[in-house]
């Protein structure tokens, strides 16, 4: 209950890894419709249906029955898009050499909270 209380006056500021932390925590378990790579001026569909997992300190987006994506919690860059029916995420893909990519996973449904 401390937490809620704290969390509404004292909010993490973004890239901080406080705020990588809260943002993992709260798109664990999003299933998603489909996931998309950016790249220089195009976006290019990378996955379809799958789910946003933290596993340890790990976070992996599963799509279309394998990792398309795995990265570093406290290294992760995520951000919702401002329709709040996806997110950007922005990290070194462990699961890709640790190339640093930008893809952005869209949710299968919008189920608005008050987290």
């Amino acid at each position: 209950m401390f937490r809620k209380i704290r969390n509404r006056f004292f909010k993490p500021k973004p890239g901080s890894v406080a705020y990588n932390r809260e943002m993992a925590r709260k798109l664990n378990g999003r299933t998603i419709k489909y996931v998309t790579e950016r790249l220089e001026n195009t976006d290019i569909v990378i996955g379809h249906s799958g789910a946003l997992i933290v596993r340890g300190d790990e976070f992996i987006v599963f799509s279309s029955s394998d990792i398309v994506f795995r990265a570093k919690v406290d290294e992760l860059q995520a951000s919702e898009l401002l329709s709040l029916e996806g997110v950007i995420l922005t990290a070194p893909d462990y699961e890709h050499g640790g190339v640093e990519r930008k893809i952005i996973a869209y949710y299968t449904y919008f189920l608005k909270t008050n987290d």
